[in-house]
């Protein structure tokens, strides 16, 4: 049964750095893409990052310089560098596997449960 496990949550201050890591068990992440989301309070979950099955890779415009996503397919993990982080980047971000790097939730199959980022002074 394929598992995702996201970790590197935090509280940061604004201009700090997070890693966030997106585990896998029984599915290769090689073979799919892999996007990150974030869903803060009272709005709707939306795409951050994707990175496709050949690293290729997509960006939400507004952290586009800031964050990067990569993947280590020797563990089977994929990653979410975040820097220079803003008070608007606070959410829990999600990882999610699937055939279609998008920033579409309908493109995913495989979800995480969630790591909390607090950016605050």
């Amino acid at each position: 049964q394929a598992q995702l496990v996201e970790s590197g949550g935090g509280l940061v201050q604004p201009g700090g750095s997070l890693r966030l890591s997106c585990a896998a068990s029984g599915i290769g992440l090689d073979y799919h893409a892999v996007g990150w989301f974030r869903q803060a309070p009272g709005r709707e979950r939306e795409g951050v990052a994707c990175v496709t099955s050949n690293d290729n890779t997509h960006y939400k415009e507004s952290v586009k310089g800031r964050f990067t996503i990569s993947r280590d397919n020797s563990i089977n993990t994929v990653y979410l560098q975040m820097d220079s982080l803003r008070a608007e980047d606070t959410a829990v971000y999600y990882c999610a596997a699937g055939e279609q790097c998008s920033m579409w939730i309908q493109s995913y199959d495989y979800w995480g449960q969630g790591t909390q980022v607090t950016v605050s002074s």
